[in-house]
């Protein structure tokens, strides 16, 4: 568990976190990271983007179903 503390960031707030943490979520400086709320009221902090990635996997599911609609494309 890591503890991380609010802080003054201009006029706004922020969290800082150590590059430990940084390094287990394989997260560098710039990077993005995702806060989704659950039932419970917590949060999780993720570096993706849990909408992308199940979009991606009805999209990946789908280009499997139709793989030969889709080869028949590329050739075009």
């Amino acid at each position: 568990m890591y503890e991380l503390k609010v802080r003054a960031v201009g006029s706004s707030s922020g969290v800082l976190l150590p590059k430990e943490m940084l390094a287990e979520l394989g997260l560098k400086q710039g990077d993005s990271v995702f806060a989704t709320k659950a039932p419970d009221g917590s949060f999780r902090i993720t570096p993706f983007d849990e909408r992308f990635e199940r979009q991606m996997r009805i999209a990946e599911e789908i280009m499997h179903e139709d793989r030969e609609v889709f080869r028949a494309l590329a050739k075009r």
